[in-house]
């Protein structure tokens, strides 16, 4: 008899082997799997490692062999009656061999991990998270190519790394429980706002009037300020000098009916700001604090036909405002973006709009960032502002004489200092215990007593019992991640505070937001 075999490659990356040979032989399976008869078709199983190889026997003589995916096992004819599997990779696929007469076996065969390499991946796993996360109890196990990860650690970081070193081996299936962490320390932000604007000004000038020297009447002055008003002499009433302004030296010569007015005047003022706010955030969340109000302003709204637009009111925000995010650094320093703000109204440079008094406003803001320690002061920010004012007003030619020319001049100086400084200091704080004295006001008169007598409190543990369960000890990753999230931000609108996001100050506000249920707590 002679035998030939041809091998070949099909579109799934089978083995294909012909065979051309003779008798009739039983098929016995190296899986001890049960004889097939020539012509019948039915599935055998078929179980390997990887890196081992099983021999599959056949009763006749071999015509063709087709293997189903190659990755991950490969079949090769040895004899005429026998094929030899070997595992390549974890998986699953087929084989079906065609006899010499025309009939068909098929078998599923499973490749199944290296039992030892597997076993190998994970006590290296194994070996790594015990030096890595030493004193935290960890399991691993593996099945089917995955990697389970149970026990207890100390916080999410330490999730992390145990589930980093556990995914060398294989997908990672997370079981992991997490110990509850303690609460975050809250950083308390003292800023101080501190300033002096200083003011100085000096007036001198001189005014001459006449009220009849000469069958004449008029007056000397450079506009700078204010002259006497002359009334003409009209019905036998004689002419008359008023003065406007009560704070001038005032002169006049009734045999001469000559008269001056004198404007020698200083103003010195001084206006000093100083401004505390003191705002606790937690690590890592934004606070914000307002000492101040909204003031109305209008807004005329254009219109496409090119006529008057209708007027409508908003509100914006002066005072002492604060904002700012604090966030502890690993080196146990506090890193803040912190943006002060002092503004006030300045009715002086204000607008008319619509019959409305729009006032300007004073503004002075820093936004900024610096890293400081427990208790360390910066000063973020810093004004110095001289100014120095001179206007003079003089009448030409009579203003040049020597000496009298004097009496032809007028001056005002204004000179103007503004300091300012903006000192921040943060603090790691704790809440004051339970039974210690509250922190409370001054008051300089008593209020009235309550009608009912009974204190506006809540009740203490002795009065009543506590409705919170004790906490667990740990609990699943997931659930510490969840709690993590950040809340949604407070959004503040002129109808009321609401959640998402914020549709502008106007007033055309819909009112207050619906109420929105507390976050659950951890179980």
């Amino acid at each position: 008899m002679r035998a030939r075999a041809d091998i070949g490659i099909t579109c799934f990356s089978a083995i294909c082997l012909v065979f051309c040979a003779g008798p009739v032989l039983q098929a016995q399976t190296a899986s001890s799997q049960p004889a097939v008869s020539a012509g019948q078709d039915s599935a055998n199983d078929l179980s390997v490692a990887v890196g081992k190889s099983v021999l599959v026997d056949v009763a006749k003589p071999i015509s063709r062999v087709a293997m189903g995916l190659g990755e991950y096992a490969e079949a090769q004819a040895i004899s005429r009656t026998e094929v030899l599997i070997n595992g390549k990779a974890a998986g699953a696929t087929s084989l079906i061999i065609w006899d010499v007469s025309g009939g068909r076996q098929f078998f599923n065969i499973t490749v199944r991990p290296n039992a030892n390499e597997s076993s190998d991946r994970i006590d290296a796993v194994k070996r790594e998270l015990r030096a890595e996360l030493p004193g935290q109890p960890l399991k691993v196990s593996s099945d089917n190519g995955n990697v389970f990860l149970r026990g207890t650690v100390h916080d999410l970081a330490a999730s992390d790394r145990a589930v980093s070193i556990a995914s060398t081996a294989g997908k990672v299936v997370n079981l992991l429980y997490v110990d509850v962490p303690h609460s975050e320390r809250q950083i308390l932000l003292k800023v101080k706002f501190a300033s002096v604007d200083r003011s100085r000004e000096r007036q001198l000038g001189i005014n001459f009037f006449d009220t009849g020297l000469g069958n004449a009447v008029g007056g000397v002055n450079t506009g700078q300020y204010s002259p006497p008003g002359i009334t003409l002499p009209v019905g036998g009433v004689p002419t008359t000098a008023s003065v406007s302004n009560p704070l001038q030296i005032e002169a006049f010569f009734p045999g001469l009916n000559v008269g001056a007015t004198i404007a020698a005047l200083e103003t010195k003022g001084v206006v000093e700001v100083l401004a505390e706010p003191n705002v606790m955030a937690q690590n890592g969340k934004q606070a914000s604090f307002l000492a101040g109000g909204e003031y109305p302003y209008p807004v005329v709204q254009g219109t496409s036909a090119g006529g008057a637009g209708a007027v409508t009111i908003e509100f914006k925000e002066y005072g002492v405002r604060l904002n700012f995010i604090p966030t502890i650094t690993p080196r146990g320093t506090i890193r803040l973006q912190v943006a002060p703000e002092v503004s006030s109204l300045d009715f002086s440079n204000a607008v008319e709009i619509a019959g409305f008094d729009v006032p300007a406003i004073d503004t002075r803001k820093v936004t900024t960032e610096v890293e400081l320690n427990d208790g360390q002061s910066f000063m973020i920010g810093g004004l110095l502002d001289n100014r120095d004012t001179e206007a003079y007003s003089k009448i030409p030619w009579l203003s040049d004489i020597p000496i009298l020319g004097k009496l032809f001049k007028s001056e005002q100086i204004t000179k103007t200092n503004t300091e300012l400084i903006v000192i921040v200091t943060p603090e790691l704080v704790a809440p004051l215990p339970a039974n210690a004295a509250m922190p409370e006001l001054k008051y300089p008169t008593k209020f009235l007593p309550t009608n009912s007598g009974i204190p506006m409190s809540q009740p203490d543990g002795k009065t009543a019992e506590n409705t919170m369960g004790p906490l667990a000890p740990s609990m699943p990753v997931e659930q510490l991640i969840q709690a993590n999230q950040p809340e949604k931000p407070l959004v503040i609108t002129t109808g009321g505070v609401g959640f998402g996001q914020s549709s502008g100050t106007g007033a055309t506000s819909t009112g207050p937001a619906p109420p929105v249920a507390a976050p659950a707590a951890p179980q």
